[in-house]
């Protein structure tokens, strides 16, 4: 791709039509990459994808992953943080610049402002990679943009601003995937098909685990904001808060950032990991998209006075309408389920999955039987963006899971046993829970609730 002259999905079908007309004049020779020959995808048929947010997660995982696929291409790229941006053009460019598919390659749009990016008629979808209280306003813009939406997980900051971005989503039919890929991980696959297909017996109870935060919350020390970055444009939705670099991220380098235990941002472990975890167990029980009626719970939280606040350890216990109950609690990643006829428990990392009696993982899945899809998670938001299908877990099962994490914390921090109403998506009878509902008060103009 030329910075001369972009090749996108749209501009490569009218020079395709130029093309053909001088071919009547004379004999043309096309490189067989450009037809999609010589396991190459033509350019029409790339999904020409904007990526927003350059930090830990895209470096390890989401860049990564969609210039891997030859259906994809990324063509811009956008964050607050200048020097990170650059530093991804420049691994962008090196992988594009070593592949045939792409022809002569020197870069991708590099932007600063989310909202140019977003209105760009050259990107098909956006990959939202920002901390977690950019989710939702980003994606929201993005939707009524008309773009299809990949955004990592937890979706969301509340219940309530779950609700508004699935119904939007739903409104202007967009694709969306909540970008957790633990529903493409194997024993996890496994252990869910198993379950719903009966071979524990009736589903009883379930027990996920996450990892405890252990931390030494640090004190706020002002520091000058780096020149690289526009600190106003990375707070946002949030509450003004003056610089300090333990509380955004490192500068140039991608340890694990601050922000994800400042509660401004984030909420923490419990729905940072626990919407890996939380979505299989609602999976696995067939309620991806409700939710319990029951919740209680009690945690620790770090010592008053400290930058750092998340919630570090807890314990909480759920229970659904059809009986089952959860429990969630900080210990190690993995998710049991318990039957009348068994158990099986799958692992992240290793232990892999067991069951008792371990016959139950010779079972064979039947022709008749539930099967559950298994698939790369980027190549399934891809492979909808082209089908206009529904994603592995779309906005309303994020929202679901994520507020399975929510109604958890907001227990935690009531201190006693809640009555939920998954349908109305409120607590029953309880004003003072309810307020917990929506987002803290933000600042104009980026709030969206």
């Amino acid at each position: 791709m030329s910075s001369k002259r972009s090749i996108t999905r749209r501009g490569f079908l009218g020079r395709a039509a130029a093309a053909a007309s001088a071919a009547l004049a004379g004999p043309a020779v096309v490189p067989s990459s450009v037809l999609g020959k010589d396991g190459n995808v033509a350019p029409s048929n790339r999904i020409a994808i904007g990526m927003v947010g350059m930090g830990r997660q895209v470096v390890a995982y989401n860049l990564r992953q969609f210039v891997g696929e030859p259906d994809a291409q990324v063509v811009a790229i956008c964050d607050v943080d200048r020097w990170r941006l650059d530093l991804t053009n420049e691994r962008i460019t090196t992988i594009y610049g070593g592949k045939r598919r792409c022809g002569k390659f020197s870069g991708v749009a590099r932007l600063t402002d989310f909202r140019e990016l977003l209105a760009r008629k050259d990107v098909d979808a956006v990959m939202i990679s920002t901390p977690d209280h950019w989710h939702v306003p980003m994606s929201v813009v993005a939707v009524k943009a008309g773009k299809d939406v990949c955004c990592e997980k937890p979706l969301t900051r509340s219940i309530a601003e779950g609700r508004l971005l699935s119904d939007l989503v739903s409104k202007h039919k967009r694709v969306f995937r909540t970008d957790s890929e633990f529903r493409s991980i194997g024993v996890f696959h496994r252990a869910c098909e198993l379950v719903r297909n009966g071979r524990i017996g009736q589903l009883q109870t379930i027990r996920s685990g996450v990892p405890v935060a252990r931390f030494d919350s640090p004190p706020h020390v002002d520091m000058p904001v780096p020149k690289e970055l526009d600190y106003d444009m990375w707070l946002g939705p949030a509450p003004l808060a003056p610089y300090t670099e333990k509380r955004v991220h490192q500068q140039h380098g991608y340890e694990r950032p601050g922000w994800m235990r400042v509660r401004d941002y984030c909420d923490g472990l419990v729905t940072n990991w626990g919407t890996h975890l939380n979505d299989i167990a609602q999976w696995g029980n067939n309620t991806d998209r409700t939710g319990p009626v029951e919740v209680e719970g009690h945690g620790k939280y770090p010592p008053p006075g400290g930058l750092w606040n998340v919630l570090m350890q807890f314990e909480i216990h759920y229970r659904y309408a059809n009986g089952v109950r959860l429990i969630y609690k900080t210990e190690r990643p993995y998710v049991r389920f318990e039957g009348t006829e068994g158990w099986i428990q799958a692992y992240f990392g290793r232990g892999g999955i067991q069951a008792e009696p371990k016959s139950i993982l010779d079972s064979k899945i039947g022709p008749d039987d539930i099967h559950l899809r298994l698939k790369g998670d980027k190549r399934d938001f891809l492979d909808c963006v082209k089908t206009r299908g529904q994603t592995l877990e779309d906005a309303e099962v994020g929202h679901r899971t994520t507020s399975l994490c929510h109604l958890g914390h907001i227990a935690v921090q009531l201190g006693r046993k809640l009555k939920w109403d998954p349908d109305a998506e409120r607590f029953v009878g309880d004003d003072e829970a309810n307020k917990h509902l929506s987002n803290p008060p933000g600042r104009a103009p980026w709030a969206v609730m």
